[in-house]
């Protein structure tokens, strides 16, 4: 008996359930609806189209009818669980495309080595001889944040006698103004 939808399925030929009381187990022709539905599930049919199958008004009938088998979880999971996976293994720099304004900025300053009282903005690829006199090298960048450390600087080597590292951070001071004008 073929079943084709809109048909449901309702009736059963009795030749077609003969001998099943024979090992002892009652049997009724309704369980094939529940055989049917579990079948399809895990075969691969969405739960509307058993429903639409059954004639079921409301999916949780279905849900009744239709038992998704362990075997069928597990090869969901490992199915997700390999795409996710996937993603992982991804390369992980992203493509020169991809890269906006912003990410080009970090880039370029991602070499600057963040001192107390401003960057070192020299290129990675140059050597520096002067890593302890940062302040007076040409690639010392300062900002207006840092105007509070520089005074303070510039004041403890006042206070010291230190004439000439006095002068550096004046010197920086001044060019602070001088950007901020």
């Amino acid at each position: 008996m073929p079943i084709s939808p809109p048909h449901r399925i309702k009736k059963w030929p009795r030749s077609s359930v003969r001998g099943w009381g024979r090992s002892g187990v009652r049997r009724h022709p309704h369980q094939l609806r529940h055989t049917l539905a579990t079948q399809a599930i895990n075969r691969g049919m969405s739960l509307e189209a058993i429903a639409a199958l059954l004639g079921h008004k409301s999916l949780s009938m279905t849900r009744v009818y239709a038992r998704i088998a362990d075997r069928t979880v597990a090869d969901e999971y490992f199915a997700v669980s390999e795409k996710v996976e996937a993603l992982y293994d991804a390369p992980r720099q992203l493509p020169a495309d991809a890269e906006g304004t912003e990410m080009a900025k970090l880039r370029r300053e991602m070499h600057r080595r963040v001192l107390g009282n401003g960057y070192c903005a020299r290129p990675v690829e140059m050597d520096c001889h002067f890593e302890s006199i940062c302040e007076s090298c040409t690639f010392f960048v300062t900002t207006i944040e840092f105007r509070p450390t520089l005074e303070r600087q510039r004041d403890d080597a006042a206070a010291k006698g230190q004439v000439a590292r006095e002068q550096i951070f004046d010197g920086l001071l001044s060019r602070l103004d001088e950007d901020a004008s």
